[in-house]
């Protein structure tokens, strides 16, 4: 089986090639065409914008239905500070019965990856680490921004930083209980700062 890792293809042409069980995570399809493709049997999930199949932009009846399935959805894309506090207000309430339905599976459950994806703790430990990023690092400045256990995206850009509980032990898996409370913590932080329309720190509680 070949693989294509970390490798530009861009301006490549592909004719007479069975894709057949292929499996694509992290690529970049901006302006490709593809002419007398046959898709069956296909589950894409990712970014959708200008997605022509067979001259229909299926990108408008995919957000349609989506926000058919939960119509709180619309409301998470906002454009003012207004629209963020009331999205942000959603994603609060909505996520405490999430956090409920974990703490009643298997732990092994909460490790579990499934097709590659994350699992519930690698997930949870990424909110508590782009919580830090964003806030605690880009918006307060603070030196070590970053709090256990969080965990950095993958493909983090060579040259960021590491948490230093990463740097030291490498990438550990703690239990829920030693997980949750920080997502709380890491909320407050960012319910808690303000911005002046110009970008400056206002007002915040660390």
């Amino acid at each position: 089986m070949a693989e294509f890792v970390k490798q530009d293809l861009s301006g490549a042409r592909f004719e007479q090639v069975d894709f057949s069980r292929a499996w694509f995570r992290n690529v970049y399809f901006t302006g490709a065409t593809l002419r007398g493709a046959w898709l069956e049997d296909v589950d894409i999930d990712g970014e959708i914008r200008n997605v022509r199949i067979n001259g229909v932009d299926i990108a408008p009846l995919i957000e349609a239905e989506l926000n058919r399935r939960y119509p709180e959805r619309a409301k998470l894309d906002p454009v003012d500070a207004d629209g963020f506090r009331e999205a942000w207000a959603i994603i609060e309430r909505v996520w405490p019965p999430t956090v409920e339905r974990a703490k009643r599976l298997p732990p092994d459950l909460l490790h579990e990856r499934v097709e590659g994806e994350w699992s519930f703790i690698e997930t949870l430990r990424h909110l508590v680490s782009a919580t830090d990023a964003w806030v605690r690092r880009a918006i307060l400045g603070l030196p070590e921004p970053y709090s256990p256990p969080g965990l950095p995206a993958r493909g983090q850009l060579p040259g960021t930083p590491l948490p230093a509980h990463d740097r030291q032990r490498g990438m550990a898996a703690p239990p829920l209980r030693r997980t949750r409370p920080r997502r709380p913590r890491t909320a407050r932080v960012t319910q808690q700062t303000r911005l002046t329309p110009g970008g400056q720190v206002l007002t915040t509680r660390q």
